[in-house]
């Protein structure tokens, strides 16, 4: 991670780590970056949320693209996703999203993908970095070189018909809730779904700026279960603020998880032929009770680092076609070079309806393991992780857990402190042992004050 582009763009309070003045420059380089290793005007597409910052941060946006010569395609509000297929389709040589995802209103983020709808490549992130803290000059762009805006909203039309093209089946009959979150999903979902036939039941879809993922959305699944069961659905889907993620309700309003979503999918791929090299890509933080269920099918699985982004980098260089978090951000790869809560919506709605199985039943097979999970402020995160005594006492517990549980200890990317988890047949032995990791780490001095 670079000084301010971390693993999902950059993220910060509005106009307080993150400014109107980075959003410019940020749009100052990409104008002028692109139009000089291409040698005409760049072209660039950009889409936002429905935060109230993310119209300064669009208007900044646009004023230092145009400004250095790129014409910049606003579609407006709309979601992470749909800007990543719009960049790779309609061939605009990079695209910017502006949101800070599930995070509260007042935080927000400017996410770069390159041309093929990727996260930007590291190396140019590093100099948008260099120009934002004064290191080169870019040159004005002048007279007829000068940029201009076009309003494209017709790219969100596009993917909305690219999403209802994704289905096999007419969900005519089918009564789904769907949580929008007040966020960037709040007019397309719905459109999807009932050009698709089904009986929609939507909430949380009247954002004014503030209320995104307010006690709503992915992140508030909650309110979603109360609501399927309360109007007898057959079943929910919950987005986060910018729609790459989505955690489903089934009809008995039990959570329905993105690791759930990689098995009931992954089984379904691997059923048809599917599923290129019979694995599906999880992160090191999915439950101990995926891959039990994965082992009882013959699924084989990696595990990447906790990221999307890390989930990606695996699928592109070994073939895999499905992987994703617990979380609800899951990748398609045949669809898709980034999460979109959408598509994954849709892929369970279409084993539901192949299978013609209820989704508890689709997702009954996959049985979490309780989990415990605590944070350790430390003084340094590798001295503590690297202890030859804490590395012992955590070798120690996975030993005596076998193949009953695991235990995980990893470094916050972004706070001073090491995470201990441990997943168990029950939490009393959970707790246990993330307490006997503790009490060595706490023995050899290097907790913070």
């Amino acid at each position: 991670m670079g000084k301010y582009f971390g693993t999902d763009g950059f993220r910060g309070e509005a106009n307080k780590n993150l400014t109107f003045e980075h959003a410019i420059k940020i749009g100052r380089y990409l104008g002028w970056y692109y139009g000089a290793r291409l040698n005409r005007k760049a072209k660039v597409v950009i889409g936002k949320d429905t935060r109230r910052s993310s119209y300064m941060f669009e208007y900044a946006l646009c004023t230092g693209l145009v400004a250095s010569g790129a014409d910049a395609y606003i579609m407006h509000v709309t979601t992470t996703p749909s800007v990543s297929f719009i960049a790779r389709v309609d061939d605009f040589d990079c695209g910017i999203m502006i949101s800070a995802s599930h995070n509260p209103f007042y935080d927000n983020g400017i996410k770069v993908l390159n041309g093929n709808g990727e996260k930007m490549e590291e190396e140019v992130l590093n100099k948008i970095e260099d120009y934002i803290d004064g290191i080169g000059e870019v040159p004005m762009a002048l007279r007829d070189k000068i940029g201009k805006t076009v309003d494209y909203v017709a790219g969100r039309n596009r993917y909305i018909g690219h999403l209802i093209s994704l289905s096999k089946y007419s969900f005519k009959g089918v009564k789904v809730g769907l949580d929008v979150a007040n966020g960037a999903a709040w007019q397309i979902a719905r459109a999807v779904f009932e050009a698709l036939g089904a009986k929609t039941y939507v909430m949380n879809d009247n954002p004014d700026g503030y209320n995104i993922n307010t006690d709503c959305g992915s992140t508030h699944i909650e309110h979603l279960q109360k609501f399927v069961v309360g109007n007898q659905l057959d079943i929910g889907f919950a987005f986060d603020g910018d729609a790459d993620r989505c955690i489903c309700v089934d009809e008995k309003g039990n959570v329905v998880t993105g690791d759930h979503t990689l098995y009931i999918y992954g089984l379904y791929m691997k059923e048809r032929g599917k599923l290129l090299n019979n694995k599906v890509v999880t992160t090191v933080m999915s439950n101990f009770g995926l891959y039990k269920a994965l082992d009882k099918v013959g699924i084989e699985y990696d595990k990447t680092k906790v990221g999307d982004k890390y989930v990606y980098e695996n699928m592109v260089q070994t073939g895999n076609r499905i992987g994703g978090e617990q979380s609800g951000h899951i990748i398609f790869s045949k669809y898709e070079t980034t999460g979109d809560g959408i598509v994954t919506a849709l892929k369970l709605m279409e084993v539901m309806l192949a299978k013609e199985k209820p989704m508890s039943e689709l997702a009954a097979p996959v049985v979490f393991y309780p989990q415990v999970l605590k944070n350790v402020r430390v003084k340094s995160k590798p001295d503590a992780q690297n202890d030859p005594d804490v590395q012992a006492a955590v070798k120690k517990v996975a030993d005596e857990l076998g193949d009953t549980g695991r235990i995980l200890v990893r470094e916050s990317g972004t706070e001073p402190v090491i995470r201990v988890m441990v997943e168990a047949e029950t939490n009393e032995i959970c707790e246990k042992y993330v307490d006997s990791v503790i009490e060595v780490i706490k023995a050899k001095g290097h907790i913070a004050e």
